[in-house]
């Protein structure tokens, strides 16, 4: 059973309260303001009550679907072709080093990555 259909199903009358928006926001990494908590703790608690409302609803001959509307990829044909050479790839890079762009530093060494 996935994780959406379980939560669905069950009565989701339970509000938010600021403490759960903060745990949230601290998993998420996000600094938010009192006045944000604040804001956000009614809306979570609605979103979640809406969703209750829907799980109210008789979905059983229903067939899942993942888009509304009859949608389909309009995608080009995957013909191999030839490839840029390196010096027309890198004739507009504003630095290079032999045959590499050259990027900036986005990560320091305390970010804990490679």
């Amino acid at each position: 059973m996935s994780r959406f259909f379980y939560w669905s199903r069950i009565k989701m009358s339970k509000k938010i309260d600021e403490q759960q928006v903060r745990n949230v926001a601290k998993l998420a990494r996000l600094e938010m303001t009192d006045e944000e908590v604040a804001r956000l703790s009614p809306e979570l608690s609605a979103i979640l009550e809406y969703i209750g409302k829907l799980s109210e609803l008789d979905t059983e001959n229903v067939e899942p679907l993942a888009h509304c509307l009859p949608v389909h990829n309009v995608v080009r044909e995957d013909i191999p072709t030839a490839s840029l050479d390196v010096e027309k790839a890198l004739a507009n890079a504003p630095a290079r080093v032999d045959d590499y762009f050259k990027v900036p530093k986005v990560l320091d060494d305390a970010s804990g990555s490679l």
